[in-house]
Protein backbone atom coordinates (compact mmCIF):
# COMPACT_ATOMS: atom_id res chain seq x y z
CA UNK A 1 0.00 0.00 0.00
CA UNK A 2 0.71 3.37 -0.86
CA UNK A 3 1.97 6.31 1.93
CA UNK A 4 -0.55 8.66 2.61
CA UNK A 5 -1.28 11.00 -0.51
CA UNK A 6 0.92 8.99 -2.92
CA UNK A 7 -0.15 8.15 -6.21
CA UNK A 8 1.11 4.37 -7.02
CA UNK A 9 2.04 3.16 -10.34
CA UNK A 10 1.74 -0.38 -10.78
CA UNK A 11 1.84 -2.93 -13.41
CA UNK A 12 -0.90 -6.05 -13.59
CA UNK A 13 -1.64 -9.09 -15.39
CA UNK A 14 -4.43 -10.57 -16.31
CA UNK A 15 -3.89 -14.74 -17.39
CA UNK A 16 -6.66 -16.68 -18.94
CA UNK A 17 -7.35 -20.32 -19.44
CA UNK A 18 -10.49 -21.14 -20.87
CA UNK A 19 -12.94 -19.82 -18.47
CA UNK A 20 -10.52 -19.46 -15.72
CA UNK A 21 -8.28 -16.64 -14.42
CA UNK A 22 -5.91 -16.12 -12.32
CA UNK A 23 -6.07 -14.12 -9.49
CA UNK A 24 -4.64 -13.29 -6.03
CA UNK A 25 -6.96 -13.45 -3.04
CA UNK A 26 -6.47 -10.29 -0.79
CA UNK A 27 -8.29 -9.57 2.71
CA UNK A 28 -9.65 -6.31 4.12
CA UNK A 29 -9.70 -6.37 7.87
CA UNK A 30 -11.67 -3.36 8.43
CA UNK A 31 -14.00 -4.78 5.92
CA UNK A 32 -13.68 -8.29 6.67
CA UNK A 33 -14.38 -8.82 2.98
CA UNK A 34 -12.39 -11.34 0.85
CA UNK A 35 -11.94 -9.95 -2.53
CA UNK A 36 -9.33 -10.99 -5.73
CA UNK A 37 -7.18 -9.14 -8.40
CA UNK A 38 -4.81 -9.62 -11.10
CA UNK A 39 -1.18 -10.30 -9.85
CA UNK A 40 1.83 -7.82 -10.38
CA UNK A 41 3.20 -4.91 -8.60
CA UNK A 42 4.22 -1.46 -8.26
CA UNK A 43 6.37 0.21 -11.12
CA UNK A 44 10.05 1.51 -9.90
CA UNK A 45 11.32 4.67 -10.93
CA UNK A 46 13.11 4.37 -14.42
CA UNK A 47 11.30 1.25 -15.35
CA UNK A 48 8.98 0.32 -18.09
CA UNK A 49 5.52 -1.24 -16.83
CA UNK A 50 6.30 -4.11 -19.30
CA UNK A 51 9.64 -4.63 -17.20
CA UNK A 52 8.05 -4.52 -13.95
CA UNK A 53 5.02 -6.46 -14.74
CA UNK A 54 7.88 -9.68 -15.91
CA UNK A 55 9.73 -8.66 -12.74
CA UNK A 56 6.61 -9.20 -10.31
CA UNK A 57 5.99 -12.01 -11.71
CA UNK A 58 9.05 -13.38 -11.37
CA UNK A 59 9.81 -12.00 -7.66
CA UNK A 60 6.60 -13.25 -6.15
CA UNK A 61 5.71 -17.06 -8.47
CA UNK A 62 8.98 -17.57 -10.16
CA UNK A 63 7.31 -17.19 -13.15
CA UNK A 64 8.24 -16.04 -16.92
CA UNK A 65 5.34 -14.30 -18.42
CA UNK A 66 5.10 -14.70 -22.73
CA UNK A 67 2.32 -13.28 -25.28
CA UNK A 68 2.06 -9.93 -22.95
CA UNK A 69 -0.28 -7.28 -24.61
CA UNK A 70 -1.20 -4.32 -23.03
CA UNK A 71 -4.30 -3.79 -22.24
CA UNK A 72 -5.10 -0.01 -20.73
CA UNK A 73 -4.37 2.24 -18.03
CA UNK A 74 -7.23 2.29 -15.24
CA UNK A 75 -6.90 4.71 -12.46
CA UNK A 76 -8.44 3.34 -9.18
CA UNK A 77 -9.37 5.15 -6.06
CA UNK A 78 -10.30 2.51 -3.45
CA UNK A 79 -11.00 2.39 0.60
CA UNK A 80 -8.35 -0.61 1.96
CA UNK A 81 -7.43 -0.74 5.75
CA UNK A 82 -9.46 1.73 6.61
CA UNK A 83 -7.18 4.16 4.13
CA UNK A 84 -7.60 5.87 1.07
CA UNK A 85 -5.99 4.50 -1.99
CA UNK A 86 -5.00 5.45 -5.40
CA UNK A 87 -3.24 3.62 -8.46
CA UNK A 88 -2.82 4.12 -11.86
CA UNK A 89 -2.35 0.27 -13.26
CA UNK A 90 -0.84 -0.92 -16.15
CA UNK A 91 -2.95 -3.18 -17.64
CA UNK A 92 -1.94 -6.26 -19.39
CA UNK A 93 -2.99 -9.39 -20.90
CA UNK A 94 -0.35 -12.08 -20.70
CA UNK A 95 0.32 -16.09 -20.56
CA UNK A 96 2.87 -18.52 -18.33
CA UNK A 97 5.50 -19.45 -20.27
CA UNK A 98 6.03 -22.30 -18.19
CA UNK A 99 2.27 -24.24 -18.73
CA UNK A 100 2.64 -25.82 -15.09
CA UNK A 101 1.24 -23.01 -14.02
CA UNK A 102 -1.78 -23.72 -15.89
CA UNK A 103 -1.86 -27.13 -14.17
CA UNK A 104 -1.74 -25.84 -10.53
CA UNK A 105 -4.73 -25.51 -8.31
CA UNK A 106 -3.28 -22.49 -6.27
CA UNK A 107 -0.01 -21.32 -4.96
CA UNK A 108 1.25 -19.34 -1.93
CA UNK A 109 3.57 -16.67 -2.32
CA UNK A 110 5.25 -14.04 -0.37
CA UNK A 111 5.11 -9.69 -1.00
CA UNK A 112 7.35 -9.55 2.15
CA UNK A 113 8.20 -11.68 5.21
CA UNK A 114 5.40 -11.39 6.93
CA UNK A 115 2.67 -10.90 4.11
CA UNK A 116 1.73 -14.18 2.24
CA UNK A 117 -0.33 -14.34 -0.08
CA UNK A 118 -2.26 -17.03 -2.22
CA UNK A 119 -3.08 -16.85 -5.93
CA UNK A 120 -5.66 -19.42 -7.60
CA UNK A 121 -7.22 -20.24 -11.17
CA UNK A 122 -10.99 -18.94 -11.04
CA UNK A 123 -13.89 -18.94 -12.79
CA UNK A 124 -14.51 -16.17 -14.65
CA UNK A 125 -18.56 -16.73 -13.75
CA UNK A 126 -17.90 -17.07 -9.63
CA UNK A 127 -16.61 -13.40 -10.03
CA UNK A 128 -19.16 -12.31 -12.77
CA UNK A 129 -22.20 -13.72 -10.84
CA UNK A 130 -20.96 -11.68 -7.59
CA UNK A 131 -19.84 -14.79 -5.73
CA UNK A 132 -16.10 -13.52 -5.48
CA UNK A 133 -15.81 -9.73 -5.61
CA UNK A 134 -12.66 -8.81 -8.27
CA UNK A 135 -10.94 -5.24 -7.76
CA UNK A 136 -10.82 -3.08 -9.42
CA UNK A 137 -14.60 -3.92 -10.84
CA UNK A 138 -13.33 -2.55 -14.38
CA UNK A 139 -11.73 -5.55 -15.01
CA UNK A 140 -14.74 -7.19 -15.72
CA UNK A 141 -14.46 -4.51 -19.01
CA UNK A 142 -11.38 -6.61 -19.98
CA UNK A 143 -12.80 -10.14 -19.59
Amino acid sequence: MNKAGEIRVIALGLIRNGERIFLSEGYDPVKQETFYRALGGGVDFGETSHAALKREFQEEIQADLTNIKYLGCIENLFIFNGRQGHEIIQLYQCDFADSKFYQLESLVFSESPHHKHRALWIDISRLKSGELRLVPEVFFEYL
